[in-house]
C-alpha cells in the first residue's frame, strides 16, 4: 500500500483528467468523519472541475436530519456514503438506526453510495427493497474477486439487484480486485458483460476510483478498460455511461 502513503490533491487529479479528456468529477468520501466531508466541500468550492461531493454523515445519529438539512443547502453536496465493507456486521445495512437515517435522504434529494463486498449482496437486495424511491448506486460492481476468477456467486447476487429501478452501478474499482501486477484488460470482460446485461446502459456510470486505482494501474488505464468495453454500444449509450448517467444521478 506504499504508493498511497502520500497526499493526492486536485492539481494531481486535474493532470490525469486532462490527459484522459475528462472535464469533471465527483469526489467520494474515504474517511468516516464530517471533517472529511467539510474538506471535500472546500475543495469543490476551490476547484470547479469537482462537480459534486458524496460525503459522510452519521446516519445512525439522533440528529441526522439536522445534519442532512445543513449539508443539503450546499449545492456541491450530492449524497452520502458509509464504509459498509469495513463493518464487522455483515448485515449492518439492515440495522434499525441505519435504516432510519437512510429513510431521510430522499427528503433532501440526496443519493446513497453502496460500498460492499460480494458477501453483502443478498443483504443489499433486502436493503434497497425497503426504499423504492431512494437513489442508490453500487460502487465498484461490488468488488468481485477478479484475481481469483470467481464469478458465479457474485453474478447470482448481482442479478436480483438490477430489478430495483432506482439502483445504478459504477464501472469502477476493478483493477484493484484483479492481480495487481499481471492483470489484462480481458480479465474484466466477463464481469462487465454481466453488469451491462443486468443494468443496461441507462444505469451504469464510469468511475475512476482514483487514487486507490494507482495500486494496480493508472487513471488512463482504468478509463480505457471501460471505453474499450463499451465501444460496441451506440454513441448515445456510451455518452450515458461516461457522462450523462452520472449527471442525472447526482443532479450535476
Amino acid at each position: 500500500m506504499q504508493v498511497l502513503k502520500c497526499d493526492f490533491m486536485p492539481p494531481d487529479l486535474k493532470k490525469e483528467m486532462k490527459k484522459a479528456e475528462i472535464d469533471g468529477c465527483v469526489a467520494i468520501q474515504a474517511d468516516q468523519s464530517e471533517n472529511e466531508t467539510e474538506f471535500l466541500l472546500a475543495l469543490a468550492e476551490e476547484h470547479d472541475f469537482i462537480k459534486g461531493v458524496v460525503g459522510w454523515v452519521d446516519l445512525r445519529a439522533s440528529e441526522v436530519e439536522k445534519r442532512l438539512r445543513h449539508y443539503s443547502q450546499i449545492n456541491a453536496f450530492k449524497g452520502v456514503r458509509h464504509l459498509v465493507q469495513d463493518e464487522p456486521d455483515d448485515h449492518f445495512l439492515l440495522r434499525d438506526d441505519f435504516l432510519k437515517g437512510i429513510e431521510k435522504l430522499s427528503k433532501y434529494g440526496l443519493s446513497y453510495d453502496i460500498l460492499i463486498y460480494p458477501r453483502h449482496l443478498s443483504t443489499v437486495d433486502k436493503f434497497v427493497s425497503k426504499f423504492p424511491n431512494q437513489r442508490f448506486v453500487l460502487d465498484h460492481i461490488a468488488k468481485p474477486k477478479i484475481g481469483k476468477r470467481e464469478i458465479k456467486d457474485w453474478e447470482q447476487g448481482i442479478r436480483p439487484l438490477s430489478q430495483h429501478p432506482k439502483l445504478y452501478c459504477k464501472l469502477s474499482g476493478m483493477i484493484t480486485e484483479a492481480d495487481w501486477e499481471n492483470w489484462e484488460p480481458e480479465d474484466f470482460r466477463p464481469y462487465l458483460d454481466v453488469i451491462l446485461d443486468a443494468f443496461g446502459p441507462d444505469r451504469l456510470m464510469f468511475g475512476s476510483d482514483w487514487p486507490v486505482c494507482t495500486l494496480a494501474g493508472d487513471y488512463s488505464q482504468v478509463i480505457e478498460i471501460v471505453k474499450n468495453f463499451i465501444e460496441s454500444l451506440s454513441i448515445t449509450e456510451q455518452e450515458k455511461i461516461m457522462e450523462g448517467n452520472a449527471k442525472r444521478f447526482y443532479d450535476l
